[in-house]
């Protein structure tokens, strides 16, 4: 009789030891409760708990991610777009992470779509389209120092997309084929002028050494010659040239 008691005390104490060691790895952490009073931080490693007494709860110091949904934002310029960012975070306090939140992983959450929406608010649709890093800084800045006072620390925060309605996306379009035509005038009259310039100083050249426009008329004239073509330059001199001109032309024929 008094071997079947022995065997129910032993395995009662065997049951009693193994609920009450926990093993932590590195990158855990356990937070550990007395009659409702908090004991203080354990871990990693071997950690040894008061059955029944003890309470605990265990945290994971790794960094997380969470994938903050598309929020609809009314930027400064009144263009309406949906935005979706990822923030990474981890746990640096896991005593304030319990103590002074509830869930922190959802807090954090909602805190990153508050201030999604109100930094992005903020900006003009052009500064949220070319700006993304400073953004991104500044939206890890709002939400690191909104978690701070929860034991979270956030590392970095990714504007991943934006969504522009289809009229706004074709006024975009519309603006960067007039920006590209812009352009190209641009490069036409700047090639205009620059050739002007070219032609004013060859003019002062020729007015300087006549014996150059002369060279010059005679390869006009072999040009001409060559592409049977007929030019006609009334006055002075240049005259007597058209008139060679079309004389070649006519024993060629």
């Amino acid at each position: 009789m008094l071997i079947p008691i022995l065997f129910v005390v032993l395995l009662f104490l065997m049951l009693v030891l193994a609920s009450s060691i926990k093993i932590m790895a590195e990158y855990q952490r356990i937070v550990i409760f007395r009659l409702g009073r908090l004991q203080g931080i354990k871990g990693p490693g071997l950690v040894f708990i008061i059955p029944v007494i003890d309470s605990i709860i265990k945290l994971d110091l790794r960094t997380r991610v969470i994938d903050v949904p598309k929020q609809r934002v009314i930027t400064e310029d009144n263009v309406t777009v949906d935005v979706d960012a990822v923030v990474y975070f981890r746990v640096i306090d896991a005593q304030k992470a319990v103590v002074e939140v509830q869930r922190y992983d959802i807090a954090t959450g909602l805190q990153a779509q508050t201030t999604l929406r109100d930094v992005l608010g903020r900006q003009d649709l052009d500064e949220l389209l070319s700006n993304r890093e400073e953004l991104n800084k500044s939206l890890q800045k709002r939400i690191d120092d909104a978690t701070d006072p929860w034991g979270v620390k956030v590392s970095a925060v990714t504007i991943r997309d934006v969504s522009i309605p289809d009229e706004m996306l074709r006024a975009i379009a519309k603006q960067a084929e007039a920006e590209r035509e812009k352009r190209s005038r641009i490069i036409i009259a700047d090639g205009e002028f620059q050739a002007s310039k070219k032609m004013t100083d060859a003019a002062k050249l020729y007015e300087k050494t006549p014996m150059a426009l002369r060279l010059r008329e005679l390869q006009t004239l072999s040009e001409i010659s060559r592409e049977g073509n007929l030019i006609i330059v009334p006055g002075g001199d240049m005259g007597r040239v058209a008139g060679i001109a079309k004389a070649v032309n006519t024993e060629k024929k």
